[in-house]
């Protein structure tokens, strides 16, 4: 990706900056999808911090690692860092399903999203992340 001109061009983009033009790049469904559950994650946990990790995959995180937001050929896929400790009761996980932490949700194109849903998996991964954050200060306080 391009550097940001900040006068000195020192600097590189937010990853902010960054997802924007990973959506523009991709110029097809994919970005657009790409921007839709952003917006999503965005609305579920205003205080989600982004990032841009990995040579390029747009990250969303809240006291760890909410999800990532991969691009592939044929799908666009989120994938939730504590995915298997998640309650999914309207079954969007559809990938990674075997695997002991992650979880993810594959896109492909002309998919529905279910918008509640999903916003109601963002915003119990950030509940987690930020309970497992608190329950590791209180150890560390009362170690103390």
């Amino acid at each position: 990706m391009k550097k940001t001109d900040f006068g000195d061009g020192s600097r590189q983009a937010s990853p902010s900056h960054l997802i924007d033009a990973r959506i523009e790049e991709l110029n097809d469904w994919r970005g657009e999808m790409l921007a839709r559950v952003r917006t999503l994650i965005k609305e579920a946990e205003p205080e989600v911090v982004e990032e841009w990790k990995w040579r390029g995959v747009p990250v969303w995180e809240r006291a760890g690692i909410i999800c990532t937001g991969e691009t592939y050929k044929s799908v666009v896929k989120l994938t939730f860092a504590k995915g298997a400790s998640l309650e999914d009761p309207k079954g969007l996980f559809n990938s990674s399903l075997e695997g002991s932490t992650r979880r993810a949700i594959d896109f492909h194109e002309g998919d529905e999203i279910n918008e509640e849903a999903l916003k109601a998996l963002i915003r119990a991964a950030a509940k987690l992340n930020t309970s497992a954050q608190a329950a590791g200060s209180r150890k560390k306080s009362s170690r103390a």
